[in-house]
């Protein structure tokens, strides 16, 4: 094929008007007749309204008279708006120049998005330097009248350019977050970020809606006072291991036979058995790296088809719980080392790694992991994390890996 000439014009094609099949074929066609180079392309169809750009050279400026012309014909019979823009040689330049510059993913999600979410959020990326490149929605479309309407709103926003100060920037995401209610994820766009591999949950109160101690300290007659100890733990005031020492004697002598009653009233996170099949679906590996047990994990890992478990063994004797386990503590390093671990046994880079976790024990694994997501986490776990999800189920994830609403329906069909 040609290259492009510095000395043939550049110029850009807009297109607009109702879609309609033959669009596209039509004036590529026309530029076809004409050897036109196509330098780039771009279309997006927006409730049956399209909006296409073309950036071409012609060899002369003979053929192009002709060509823009034919393309006037043929946009008058399609019944299309369409202009042609010359692009000076230096504006064609800095444009070509800014494919090296840094590429980032924002994902915006919640129960609804509106457009004061869109336009704060743009201003903040506008206000540190970086550049809007596309907007998609990734959420399926809005029925107004329905009575039962999407429980998420979806939105992913391609952006270019080096933030003049990304932690303040994560800061003003954070703020924006908090005051509507809303999740934004900000993450690098790169090879990693389009072939994640392995996924690691932490159990109680992530892939679960429960602490299975706090539940077990129920059915003892103890439930607040180990609940009030465990919520220390997750806030990072008190060291996990010896937390979980503390609560693991409150249950010494409470029969095994509970354990089946508890793990039969535990419900999963809402979007959980969706987001696992799912990722199952895709080839992901997943993992459960708890501060738990395993005979709730174990059960989970039938359920689910979960590949790895790795948590807490309780020790039971004639039929109660001793008040100890049998191996040792996993606390936040050692999840740490236990991803990194299952990662090397799957071959897989750390970079392709999600963890997601509610506590302040799960901030190793998080930080270690190419997508850290606090779940439904506590104040120091979201500040501290690389990305959140607060508002809405735990299959919102799938939209960070940029999976569409249109391509899990038809996949689990």
């Amino acid at each position: 094929m040609s290259q492009p000439n510095a000395h043939q014009e550049v110029t850009l094609i807009t297109v607009s008007g109702e879609d309609k099949p033959g669009i596209s074929s039509s004036l590529l066609g026309a530029l076809a007749e004409y050897d036109a180079i196509i330098l780039d392309i771009g279309q997006a169809v927006i409730h049956e309204t399209l909006s296409l750009g073309i950036l071409v050279q012609v060899p002369n400026e003979q053929d192009w008279m002709a060509v823009s012309k034919e393309l006037l014909f043929r946009a008058y019979e399609l019944d299309l708006k369409i202009k042609f823009t010359p692009v000076k040689a230096d504006d064609y330049g800095h444009w070509v120049s800014a494919q090296g510059k840094e590429r980032h993913i924002i994902t915006v999600l919640g129960p609804t998005l509106n457009a004061e979410h869109l336009a704060r959020l743009c201003t903040i990326t506008h206000n540190h330097g970086i550049n809007i490149n596309v907007i998609t929605r990734l959420s399926g479309r809005i029925p107004i009248d329905s009575p039962t309407p999407p429980t998420i709103a979806a939105v992913e926003i391609s952006v270019r350019g080096t933030p003049k100060d990304a932690i303040a920037m994560r800061g003003e995401f954070l703020e924006l977050s908090h005051e509507f209610g809303i999740d934004i994820a900000f993450q690098v766009d790169n090879v990693y970020r389009r072939n994640r591999r392995l996924v690691v949950f932490d159990m109680d109160s992530t892939l679960i809606q429960a602490e299975v101690i706090d539940e077990l300290a129920i059915e003892a007659g103890i439930g607040d006072e180990v609940a009030a100890i465990t919520e220390r733990a997750m806030d990072g005031e008190l060291n996990f291991a010896e937390s979980l020492t503390q609560r693991l004697t409150l249950l010494e002598g409470l029969d095994e036979a509970i354990l089946e009653t508890v793990y039969q009233r535990i419900a999963l996170t809402d979007g959980a058995e969706k987001l696992i099949a799912m990722l199952k679906h895709l080839g992901y590996k997943v993992a459960l790296i708890s501060g738990g047990f395993t005979y709730f994990g174990n059960r989970l890992k039938e359920r689910l088809g979960i590949d790895y478990v790795y948590a807490h063994d309780l020790e039971i004797e004639n039929g109660k719980l001793t008040g100890r386990i049998t191996n040792d503590i996993i606390d936040g390093d050692r999840k740490a080392e236990i991803l990194q671990e299952i990662a090397d046994a799957e071959g897989i880079v750390l970079q392709q790694v999600i963890a997601v976790g509610d506590g302040a024990n799960d901030l190793p694994m998080l930080s270690l992991a190419g997508l850290g997501i606090a779940f439904q986490a506590k104040t120091i776990v979201r500040e501290s994390a690389g990305h959140s999800i607060s508002t809405v189920g735990l299959d919102a994830i799938l939209y960070l890996i940029g999976v569409r609403n249109r391509e899990t329906l038809e996949e689990l069909r």
